[in-house]
């Protein structure tokens, strides 16, 4: 069974899956990446029999007969964080005026390029009135190299990403949400592909999720959709 799953869901299913494939026999291939990542891909002819993306990805799939409606779950919400290298002095950003504060402080800010988190990122840095300030401080990691790692690593002294990403990573630490007014807030869901090759056993797969994921989310930067 092959399933593609938005990074945002990643430490969820990772520790999900062995449990589901020694009690059903089923073995899972799954492909990890953004949301809009893998909708390219979907466009571009990949197969699969489970999706988990976002709400608006999986409606969009829906919307045009790709995903089977009646099996859509929605399982789980994140909102973005922001991440420093371990033992780093920790900035405050309660506040809109301190976020853009520290964000002009650092000298260096990293997001993902096709990530949800990193393309609304562009939108808090408009909001606050730094988006030209910002432009040389900023870094995009690799395609397919969490933010995190990019500031464990010492190549940015601030990351922006779904918190489920971030909490994951060894070497950083959570400052903390963007502020309230600035915050948005992802919600993930789950769906059968029409055109699956395994359609029985992605339901199988989507039910245990949904039934198991829960106790799970806190620990993940996640609550309950």
């Amino acid at each position: 069974m092959k399933v593609l799953c938005t990074n945002g869901m990643k430490s969820v299913l990772v520790d999900l899956l062995p449990e589901f494939e020694r009690s059903t026999g089923n073995k899972v291939a799954i492909t990890w990446g953004s949301a809009n990542a893998l909708m390219k891909e979907l466009e571009e002819g990949a197969g699969g029999d489970l999706v988990v993306l976002t709400t608006q990805a999986v409606d969009e799939l829906i919307a045009r007969g790709k995903a089977v409606a009646q099996s859509r779950v929605d399982l789980a919400r994140s909102g973005i964080g922001i991440a420093v290298r371990k033992s780093a002095r920790k900035p405050d950003i309660g506040s809109p005026d301190a976020l853009k504060h520290a964000l002009m402080a650092a000298k260096s800010v990293a997001h993902s390029k096709t990530g949800t988190s990193g393309i609304y990122f562009l939108t808090v840095l408009a909001r606050l009135g730094i988006a030209e300030a910002m432009q040389g401080k900023i870094v995009i990691p690799d395609a397919g190299t969490p933010v995190g790692e990019v500031v464990a690593s010492g190549a940015a002294e601030l990351g922006v990403q779904q918190l489920s990403e971030l909490l994951p990573v060894a070497g950083v630490e959570v400052v903390g949400p963007l502020p309230e007014p600035l915050q948005k807030i992802t919600t993930f869901t789950a769906a059968v592909l029409a055109g699956a090759k395994e359609p029985d056993a992605a339901k199988s797969l989507l039910e245990f999720i949904a039934a198991r994921a829960r106790p799970l989310l806190a620990s993940k930067g996640l609550e309950p959709a």
